[in-house]
């Protein structure tokens, strides 16, 4: 059976995504955002260009297949709720650098749940400057 996507690829791109040790380390140094059942988060206001989002996971999920899922599920909430359509960091205000760390109830609860704590963070840090 041959299945064909079409419209946008559902991937965060890579210009969107913090990848180096230091940048997640000068983060989580940061002041914690949000902590919700499914993620917490802190966050930076951005040096330079637009949003960009970390995703981590704990060890103490155990396996690493769990880790990954629990990776993906808050990865692509944070693409749609922080980054906005089609990932284009179209976000008005002060640009930020946020590292969300997964916890184990990211498993269990349905994709829109960890969405909308994705877009909690998202309102928490536009109402911090008076957005």
């Amino acid at each position: 059976m041959l299945v064909v996507l079409t419209g946008p690829p559902r991937t965060m791109k890579k210009r969107l995504r913090l990848r180096r040790q230091g940048d997640f380390q000068r983060i989580l140094k940061a002041r914690r955002v949000y902590v919700g059942q499914a993620l917490v988060a802190f966050a930076l206001p951005a040096a330079e260009g637009g949003w960009r989002v970390g995703v981590a996971v704990s060890r103490q999920l155990k396996g690493s297949v769990r880790r990954n899922r629990a990776r993906r599920r808050v990865r692509e909430a944070a693409r749609l709720a922080l980054l906005g359509k089609d990932s284009e960091a179209g976000l008005v205000g002060i640009p930020y650098d946020v590292v969300l760390i997964a916890r184990p109830a990211a498993l269990e609860l349905p994709a829109t749940a960890i969405e909308s704590e994705a877009a909690a963070v998202r309102a928490r840090l536009q109402g911090v400057h008076g957005r």
